[in-house]
Order: structure tokens, then C-alpha cells, then sequence
């Protein structure tokens, strides 16, 4: 068994209050999801214009997780509104 996380460090464009943000947060949230993986907002909370959403998958081999992953990541780069600022992504498990 193989667990994968996928951080995502956005910037948001021109938001200037939470509402703002959480218009624009939670519709990534809700894509992401669609590829069968958990998510989250998971950090910079209080900041209006930066967001951290996080994935997790698990599978039965690393190469799925990283397959996931992947996609994940390119659908965040896609999205117009937000510029992703650093993805990173940890494996963890027997052999990680």
C-alpha cells in the first residue's frame, strides 16, 4: 500500500476579502475531488490572495499515486484565476 500528498501554494487573483477567496477555493477543491482523492484547504487560512490545498491517494502501487497526482497538479496549473506557486509531493509508506 502507497500514500501520496500533493501541497498545493496558490496565489489568488484580485480578492480582497474571504468570501472572495472561498468562491474561488472551493471550486478547485470540488475538481480535484473528481479525481478520487481527498483534499483540503489546509493552510494560509487568514490570507485573503494565498491558499494551500492539499491531496492525499492511496493505492496499491507508487506509480498510480504519482499518476494521480500528476494529473491534480496540471488541473491547479490549468485553472486561470489562481497561480500556483509550489506543488510538492511526499510519498509515504514501507519503502518510502
Amino acid at each position: 500500500m502507497h500514500v501520496a500528498t500533493l501541497t498545493l501554494d496558490v496565489l489568488l487573483g484580485d480578492v480582497h476579502s474571504l468570501k472572495q477567496k472561498r468562491s474561488l477555493v472551493r471550486p478547485l477543491v470540488a475538481d480535484l475531488r473528481r479525481l478520487d482523492v481527498a483534499v483540503a484547504e489546509t493552510g494560509h487560512l487568514d490570507l485573503h490572495r494565498r491558499a494551500e490545498v492539499s491531496c492525499a491517494v492511496v493505492a496499491a502501487d507508487a506509480g498510480h499515486c504519482r499518476a494521480v497526482l500528476d494529473r491534480a497538479e496540471q488541473l491547479a496549473a490549468s485553472r486561470p484565476e489562481l497561480e500556483l506557486l509550489s506543488a510538492r509531493v511526499r510519498f509515504y509508506g514501507d519503502d518510502a
